[in-house]
């Protein structure tokens, strides 16, 4: 077999393992066998970029933690320094040759060695030694190099291998942010059930097994209809309609008939059960759009919650530790999962292989509860652990020491005292020092985030996103339904200005029962395009609109990912059917004012033609971020260039301020920008006078633009406009804000969790 297959094997074999002393044992073991080499040797990165001897195969265990090697030392350090493999016969006499006494390195006659690089840095070097005077061929140095390349994925998430011997370490593991906040509590796994795993059997009986699928089906939905019960004082209408969704699953033809098919044809309930989930899951997890991917995990999720009630085990058993917070913890965390706890009791929720499109996220949204998603599976999570789910930076802590758990209690205190410090801001206008007027709105989506945002003051709604009503439903949602939700909206801030965007999918966000397959969605049909395509649905939805704000003056109108005057005469045209429609079936309805986000690069260059068409714009700061830059902030790969406060989007977004105060054309800002107080520093410095931002996040900014003015800020500006990357803008600004006293300023929990691991760790002694 050639070496590069086995890499699948070796790194999973690895990331299945308990703790890094275990896994770096196993991969050195498992490549010395597959290479046929006397010694495997893993050397990682520590302190000042020293390379120090983590573990070994064929070395003596004596050197394991005690030879370390400046990056200025040895072949090890050439491999570092120069980030390129080597390949040698006599290594002794190269001339960057280190010998280390009593390890018996002069024994072996060739050296080969490939470097470990994550995010662009040097995390450690793999190397082999044959005692045979012999290079190694070009599959032994591919397949050294490759696998190298796969390992520095994996290290990545050792957070304190110097200390671990064969306890537990603490670990860091990253994912993505599915519902913002700071969770601790022990571990309840929730998919010890894998339908996949069932073994396929016979039916003896074909009548009495269709039976038992009915009656199982009927004691399920049952169940679903009881947990909706169970939330009901948490869940709005749009977030209760995901246990409907659930329900249609239950009842769907294609899903009853299939067990059915399958147990006909000799299969019995469990594996005929497995048959047809198997199917419709690949079917999903085939498909190209995140969306409908995702919801290969409900498919997934509902046949385990049916193989596990057909055993009569409904759920794990809690973990019995009395009052203990819980973290649900689960390849696919569900809603039942969600259901099944009660609220005060659930800390948390880490899903490996979730995204937050999934129902789970929307639902641990609207409940509060922090979430993070997409862990995958470099270590394995287990029943019983103690975890801090940090939802803020999107990671979780496993094993933390006290010193860590402590400082993200004190920070959570914090937060919370400083939440009850600021209450008394709620009332009172965001007006800066000089006298201007900041309109502070919040960005929606569910009727769940209504209260929170009055009750921090908001003064409107600056983004409401229409389409998580689509995504939770089986299918589009009709005029009445849509009218009876925006006018729930409206009516809550009734007096206030709520901007709601028109239906914005595609791309991430697509519908589940509207498929859409591209090759580059994020490029393709999606947001305005999406919606003058599909003219019809964007009738019904402006017309739902029209009607919620009859009488009234708080609608906005925004058009997403516009990138050509077409589109906004297309929809000016529509919008005016609308209006003469409803006016002719006797409403008393206006034409509401229009405005385009700009967060397509082709935008900016474009305002003044869109003038006459437009009332206002809104800076879509996440969207225009990503596509000015090119990166995707959802991909860990990449994740880490991705900041608003690159050079390039500062001074796009500055052009668009200016330019829109040339055009007299009202301007916001929403998305991260807004609530990112050093970004809104800057913001406040271009003339940008209305943000929209998480409700969370308001009491903040309302405090911080209390403590500036127009000039204070445009000083900040020049200065940041004069840095040469977003390294140094941030370091300014955060020294700014630290003098000003911005609540939180010094607080920042990744670098004090960052400080007592380095404080914790055991130096290692350097060899002699």
């Amino acid at each position: 077999m050639e070496l590069i297959l086995e890499l699948p094997r070796i790194i999973q074999t690895a990331a299945e393992t308990q703790n890094p002393a275990a896994q770096v044992r196993l991969i050195v073991d498992s490549i010395q066998r597959e290479m046929n080499v006397d010694v495997c040797s893993l050397y990682l990165a520590g302190d000042d970029n020293d390379m120090v001897l983590v573990a070994s195969h064929g070395l003596g265990d004596r050197a394991i933690g005690r030879t370390r090697l400046r990056a200025s030392e040895g072949l090890i350090g050439l491999v570092a320094r120069s980030r390129h493999p080597v390949n040698l016969v006599d290594p002794a006499q190269h001339p960057e040759f280190r010998f280390f006494e009593g390890i018996g390195e002069e024994d072996f006659r060739s050296f080969g060695a490939a470097p470990l690089v994550r995010g662009g840095d040097i995390v450690g070097v793999l190397a082999v030694q044959c005692r045979e005077p012999r290079p190694l061929s070009s599959e032994e140095e591919a397949f050294l190099v490759t696998l190298a390349a796969q390992l520095a994925l994996v290290v990545a998430n050792w957070s304190d291998w110097q200390t671990a011997g064969d306890a537990a370490p603490p670990v860091v593991i990253r994912g993505v942010a599915g519902a913002p906040g700071v969770g601790i509590g022990i571990v309840r796994r929730c998919d010890d059930v894998d339908l996949f795993a069932v073994v396929d059997g016979a039916c003896a009986d074909t009548e009495a097994a269709v039976a038992e699928w009915h009656e199982l089906l009927r004691a399920v939905q049952a169940e679903v209809s009881d947990e909706k019960d169970m939330l009901g004082e948490y869940l709005s209408g749009e977030v209760a309609a995901i246990f409907d969704a659930y329900q249609m699953l239950l009842a769907d033809p294609s899903l009853v008939s299939g067990v059915e098919r399958e147990i006909a044809g000799g299969r019995d309930l469990p594996s005929a059960l497995k048959s047809v989930v198997q199917h419709f899951a690949d079917l999903f997890m085939a498909m190209d759009d995140p969306y409908l991917r995702t919801r290969h995990e409900d498919i997934r999720h509902l046949g385990n919650r049916l193989y596990s009630a057909w055993r009569g085990e409904r759920d794990a058993a809690p973990v019995d530790i009395e009052g203990e917070p819980l973290v649900l913890v689960g390849n696919q965390v569900g809603v039942s999962d969600i259901a099944s706890l009660p609220r005060e009791r659930l800390a948390g929720l880490v899903s490996l292989e979730g995204s937050i499109m999934s129902h789970a996220s929307i639902l641990a949204s609207a409940l509060g509860i922090p979430a993070v998603l997409g862990i995958g599976h470099s270590r394995p999570i287990n029943q019983g652990e103690r975890i801090i789910v940090d939802a803020n930076a999107g990671q979780v802590l496993v094993n933390a020491s006290a010193a860590v758990e402590q400082e993200y209690l004190r920070l959570a205190s914090e937060e919370h005292a400083l939440r009850g410090r600021l209450a008394h801001l709620r009332d009172k206008p965001a007006v800066m020092r000089d006298g201007e007027r900041v309109n502070l709105l919040v960005n929606s989506g569910l009727l769940a985030d209504l209260s929170p945002g009055l009750d921090a003051g908001a003064e409107g709604i600056g983004l409401y996103r229409t389409e998580i009503p689509f995504m939770v439903r089986a299918g589009f949602p009709s005029e009445e339904e849509q009218l009876h939700l925006y006018r729930n909206v409206i009516d809550a801030y009734r007096g206030k200005p709520v901007y709601m965007r028109v239906l914005d999918v595609g791309g991430d966000k697509p519908l589940p029962y509207f498929p859409i397959r591209e090759e580059n969605p994020a490029l393709g049909w999606r947001g305005i395009r999406f919606c003058l395509d599909n003219s019809s649905l964007l009738m019904t939805q402006v017309r739902a609109m029209l009607r919620a704000d009859a009488g009234g003056d708080c609608l906005r109108i925004l058009l997403p990912m516009v990138s050509a005057t077409g589109e906004l005469v297309r929809f000016g045209g529509i919008l005016d059917d609308a209006v003469q429609q409803l006016r002719a079936e006797g409403l008393n309805v206006t034409r509401p004012p229009v405005g385009a986000m700009v967060e397509v690069p082709a935008a900016i260059s474009q305002l003044a033609l869109w003038r006459a068409h437009i009332d206002f714009i809104s800076i879509g700061s996440n969207d225009l971020s990503q596509y000015l830059l090119a990166v995707d902030r959802n991909n860990p790969r990449v994740a880490g260039a991705y900041d608003h406060l690159n050079p390039a989007v500062v001074r796009e977004v500055q052009r668009i301020a200016e330019s829109a105060g040339a055009l007299e054309l009202p301007v916001s800002v929403c998305g991260e920008m807004s609530s990112d107080p050093a970004a809104v520093v800057l913001l406040l410095g271009m003339g940008i006078r209305t943000l929209s931002m998480n409700a969370a996040r308001l009491p903040r900014i309302k405090w911080l633009v209390c403590r500036l003015d127009a000039d204070l800020a445009k000083d900040r500006l020049q200065a940041a406009l004069a840095a040469a990357d977003s390294t140094q803008i941030r370091r300014g600004l955060q020294t700014f804000l630290e003098e000003i006293g911005y609540p939180g300023a010094e607080s920042n929990p990744q670098d004090n969790v960052g400080q007592i691991k380095e404080d914790s760790t055991t130096s290692t002694p350097r060899a002699s």
